[in-house]
């Protein structure tokens, strides 16, 4: 039997190009595809791409095309940024070579949710510093494309301050700090106001409120997990379907920025996975530090 050589541990490359036109962006993309099909012991390449970009590398590559994957962005991005962290930890888990080695070219939807408001752009650049953390042992070469025509100036700046070699890189932990320190918008004034947050009182107000009844569910099993963490001092809930709100006050601190973001080791998507669930199910789930030395943890479903 011939041994298989072993590589020693290689950290996340993860690099970004900001193309300006459709050149720029194949003068990017085409060297970065030929050095995952040089590298040996890696899976091909693949190309996560808006389906124009995808038909300009098909005739730039010719034949070599064959040897690369080729995914719509809007059938890899279909959900929050903690959508993209399940499905790129899903991808890594079964599709890599040793040590988790290939080259994923990787376009968001820049015209659709993650760079539609301030508040979703902060929420990716968010993703994109913990990502260092989280994918920091894979082998995995990552090129990320934010096309300037359709991301924007503002969204290209803060992604160079999470992509390490752009020069304006930051620590993961200061630039998510920075992004944390923004306040959230206080509750209304008519909000409703718990002492506990029951899952079933959560799924009723939820329900009348005019949420269906499996989003519901799903919102309270959400904050059922949350509340897990506690113990609970308070909650309110707010808001119209589909963006219904629940802020519980925790009495602990909770001090970790990746709680919820690593990928859990039981299949599926159950509640008994912790934040983890709750970050997969609701758009948004923010943690505050609370006046009372606690945490505030506010969860929006859609």
């Amino acid at each position: 039997m011939t041994a298989r050589p072993v590589h020693p541990p290689v950290a996340f490359d993860h690099r970004m190009a900001a193309p300006t036109t459709d050149d720029a962006f194949l003068a990017a993309a085409l060297p970065f595809l030929a050095e995952g099909l040089a590298t040996p012991d890696e899976p091909p390449p693949l190309a996560i791409a808006a389906p124009a970009k995808l038909d300009l590398l098909r005739d730039a590559l010719g034949a070599d095309a064959e040897r690369v994957g080729f995914v719509p962005h809007t059938d890899w991005y279909s959900g929050s940024a903690a959508n993209a962290v399940a499905r790129a930890a899903e991808h890594l888990s079964g599709h890599t070579g040793p040590d988790g080695r290939v080259h994923l070219l990787m376009e968001p939807v820049w015209n659709g949710r993650a760079g539609r408001s301030p508040r979703e752009s902060a929420e990716w650049i968010r993703y994109e510093a913990l990502a260092n953390l989280l994918f920091a042992d894979a082998a995995t070469t990552a090129l990320c494309v934010y096309d300037t025509r359709t991301a924007g100036s503002a969204l290209v700046a803060a992604a160079r301050r999470a992509h390490p070699g752009t020069g304006v890189y930051e620590d993961p932990l200061r630039l998510v700090a920075e992004l944390e320190a923004v306040p959230l918008p206080p509750p209304p004034p008519d909000a409703r106001r718990l002492a506990v947050p029951e899952a079933d009182t959560v799924r009723d107000w939820a329900a009348g409120r005019g949420m269906g009844a499996a989003d519901a569910e799903r919102f309270a099993a959400a904050v059922a997990v949350a509340a897990a963490l506690g113990p609970v001092t308070g909650a309110v809930l707010w808001g119209e379907p589909p963006g219904c709100v629940c802020e519980l006050t925790l009495a602990r601190r909770i001090d970790d920025p990746l709680i919820g973001f690593a990928p859990p080791t039981t299949p599926g998507l159950e509640p008994g996975q912790g934040l983890w669930f709750a970050r997969q199910v609701c758009a948004y789930v923010d943690l505050r530090d609370a006046d009372d030395g606690g945490t505030a943890v506010r969860l929006q479903y859609v």
